[in-house]
């Protein structure tokens, strides 16, 4: 059984008129939403039944909704219908009558409708109750994934085969509601065409703009068009343990893939690592779905490598949540109201402010998510002023709410917080956080009960990549919890005490050096940050122990490249002197060096000594010089620590001693490529070297008839080796949802408290 009820007036005869473009084969012409002459739509031609019989003619579609679960349709409901239709026979504008309800429809009912409509001068009827749509939503793929709300209105296990229900199941169930109140969107329709393009998509949105509701439904969609196995996962090493050759329709759902609510570089090395592995996994014929932040994307595409995998662009789909249509901002904020928790008086006292919601340069989908949650409205006076503030004051709203919770729902939210977003259950704290929660004035078990309190409005139970944990029900909560973190000391150095230094890592910033959504530590909490640090020595992220090691000094030295003033440098480096001399001889792929970033960083603020210095400068000269990497003449920043004496003798070398064998360092380089390495990619450094030497001698023909000849033999040998094409098929996922145009003389809000 399918909740039609609760749909709403427009959204049904949208259905309607779907169902009737995949049943009748043809293009049904819809009508405005008033003055339609008795019709919600029409066509004209043939329509052939699978019992043989034909209709012909001038066909009318009339849809009747009603808002009442379980109502029977009695010939009385379509008086001023029957006064219609005699007006149309009229006209010769209606030959065959359709009339289509989500209501019962009795034989007795049905006979006596018939009788009427003959008696108006129909030539041909079709009556379709509610039994009849159920049938059609059950019994086509085509017409689901052209209306995807119907994933959210009824019994999945009605929908899908077995096989696709368990994964719906275990991924998708908790979004259940949310999918009951999608409105397509031209977002949806390119990222549906991406998808199928090249089973890849990426997207890239602000905060609240609807990026995981998207990435459900394609989700969704690919389990029941495909038979998907949908994988909902966490990281880029999970991707590749939960691919299976063997398998070849998987679909890999990856949410906030470079960071929750900040840049997370572990995440875009990962990915880096893991490129090739996702382009077999594509060309075997599954398909990758990403998300992430508009903010933390610009950051993390500055070390992705994009030339190697050009989908992260060709792929990438902006969500721009200001150019919803205003049909679908008010259909978004109908959806979650009709929808949501809120009784029938909120409605009907908030319905004459809706339409000046929906048209608020501010609003956001998260907006309509909260109007329709009394948790969000206790306070809320239902004028258009405080409503205008309830849109664009979204985040400072959210920390008010968050700011008047009892102890218990804030020691919750802080066990989430301190969890990085994913609090494991069921729950078991560590000593750290059970001395947190003592702090707190809390327990486990009032935790967990405020959890199961907060469930649906600010947290959620979830299951991904093998795991259930808690998290915050949207990223803002978490952005609005992080605010409430920056303006309390207390709570502050709970957090810091609390809190597992790895992730810890990922969140703070020791002082505000520019990392967006970061919590920005003042100077009195930078003892105890080198405390926690101090004994950061292994890493849960690997079992083997030189790994686990290498991945936290690594985590280190990135946390201090990053996300340290001078002023906690200064006070590191009083604590760990021999830091210095650790990062001095980096290796080669330097491009890829945390030692290097951090020895940039402590030059800049002048506490790179000099001696050091020189040790730096010396061993990554040396690269150059014997063309292995030349990061020290690309870049500016790592080229800066260079005196101008240092810099001349370097290129003077590269011009006599490198430039003359410059073919063999290119055939050097190409011989070192593996089969599965991407052949632009893996040139890369060899370019960039060439770009370096004409860079330094501008006026030199010589060199640039030398660089021009070397850059025509690396494009021929890339042409020469391409990467294995992609030779697979695939079904478009067609969304062809009708559009309508709204009469102003009658709101879609209308029967919002029906």
């Amino acid at each position: 059984m399918f909740h039609l009820h609760t749909l709403g007036w427009h959204s049904f005869q949208q259905l309607c008129l779907s169902v009737s473009r995949e049943v009748l084969g043809q293009t049904v012409q819809s009508f405005l939403d008033t003055n339609d002459g008795g019709r919600d739509g029409a066509f004209s031609g043939i329509w052939r039944q699978q019992d043989g019989e034909s209709l012909s003619g001038r066909f009318v579609i009339q849809c009747k909704f009603t808002a009442r679960a379980g109502y029977a349709l009695t010939p009385s409901d379509l008086e001023e219908e029957f006064s219609k239709v005699r007006r149309l026979v009229s006209k010769n504008e209606c030959d065959v009558y359709i009339l289509i309800t989500n209501a019962g429809v009795s034989g007795e009912t049905e006979l006596k409708v018939k009788e009427r409509l003959y008696q108006a001068g129909v030539n041909g009827l079709r009556i379709f109750g509610v039994t009849w749509l159920e049938d059609q939503i059950r019994g086509s793929k085509h017409l689901r994934m052209m209306v995807p709300r119907v994933y959210g209105l009824g019994d999945l296990s009605q929908i899908l085969d077995e096989r696709a229900y368990a994964q719906a199941t275990a991924v998708l169930e908790s979004m259940r509601e949310d999918l009951a109140k999608v409105v397509i969107t031209e977002s949806y329709r390119k990222a549906a065409r991406s998808l199928d393009s090249h089973r890849f998509v990426l997207l890239v949105g602000e905060p609240a703009s609807g990026k995981t509701t998207l990435a459900s439904l394609l989700a969704m969609s690919s389990a029941d068009q495909w038979g998907a196995s949908v994988v909902k996962l966490a990281t880029p090493e999970s991707l590749v343990e939960h691919w299976n050759p063997h398998e070849k329709s998987q679909l890999f759902w990856i949410d906030d893939a470079f960071g929750v609510t900040q840049y997370e570089s572990c995440l875009v090395s990962g990915w880096n690592h893991v490129l090739n592995e996702v382009k077999t996994i594509l060309r075997q014929g599954n398909r990758v779905v990403m998300t992430s932040r508009d903010y933390i994307y610009n950051r993390a595409r500055q070390e992705l490598k994009e030339g190697a995998f050009p989908l992260f662009q060709e792929s990438q789909v902006v969500i721009d949540v200001h150019d919803l249509t205003v049909d679908e901002r008010r259909q978004i904020l109908y959806n979650h109201l009709k929808l949501g928790k809120q009784p029938r008086e909120f409605r009907t006292a908030v319905k004459p402010h809706l339409e000046f919601v929906a048209d608020h340069e501010r609003f956001i989908p998260e907006i309509a998510r909260r109007l329709a949650d009394p948790f969000f409205t206790k306070k809320l006076h239902l004028s258009e002023w405080s409503l205008a503030n309830f849109v664009d004051k979204g985040e400072q709203f959210l920390i008010g709410v968050c700011k008047e919770l009892d102890k218990d729902s804030k020691a919750a939210l802080a066990l989430i917080y301190m969890s990085n977003g994913r609090l494991p259950s069921p729950i078991s704290l560590s000593a750290a956080e059970d001395e947190a929660l003592r702090r707190l004035d809390s327990d486990l078990g009032a935790c967990t009960a405020a959890l199961e309190a907060l469930r649906g409005s600010l947290a959620v139970h979830v299951t991904s990549d093998g795991e259930t944990y808690w998290a915050f029900k949207h990223p803002t909560i978490g952005d609005a919890y992080s605010s409430m973190l920056r303006v309390n000391p207390e709570l502050l150095g709970i957090y810091v005490r609390g809190s597992d230094i790895e992730r810890l890592t990922r969140q703070i910033t020791c002082g505000d050096v520019g990392v967006e959504g970061a919590v920005s530590l003042p100077s009195s909490l930078f003892l105890l940050v080198i405390e926690r640090l101090a004994a950061y020595k292994t890493s849960s992220a690997y079992k083997t122990e030189w790994m686990s090691g290498w991945e936290a000094r690594r985590g280190l030295l990135v946390f201090l490249a990053k996300r340290c003033s001078k002023q906690f440098l200064e006070a590191y480096l009083a604590v760990d002197p021999k830091l210095i001399e650790s990062i001095v001889n980096p290796m080669p792929y330097l491009e890829f060096s945390v030692e290097v970033e951090l020895a940039i960083r402590l030059f800049k603020f002048g506490l790179l000594p000099e001696k050091a210095r020189q040790t730096l400068v010396e061993n990554v000269s040396k690269y150059a010089r014997d063309a292995l990497d030349a990061r020290v003449l690309c870049d500016p920043e790592l080229r800066s620590l260079l005196n101008d004496k240092e810099l001349r003798r370097l290129r003077e070398t590269v011009r006599t001693e490198v430039l003359p064998r410059i073919e063999e360092v290119r055939l050097e380089h190409q011989a070192g490529r593996e089969a599965e390495d991407d052949p632009e990619w893996h040139m890369r450094r060899f370019t960039q070297f060439l770009s370096a030497i004409e860079e330094a001698y501008p006026q030199s023909w010589r060199i640039r008839r030398i660089v021009k000849r070397e850059r025509l033999q690396v494009r021929e040998w890339i042409d020469g080796n391409p990467t294995e094409a992609d030779s697979s098929v695939s079904r478009d996922i067609t969304v062809n949802e009708p559009s309508a145009n709204h009469d102003v003389s009658r709101s879609i809000f209308d029967d919002i408290d029906e």
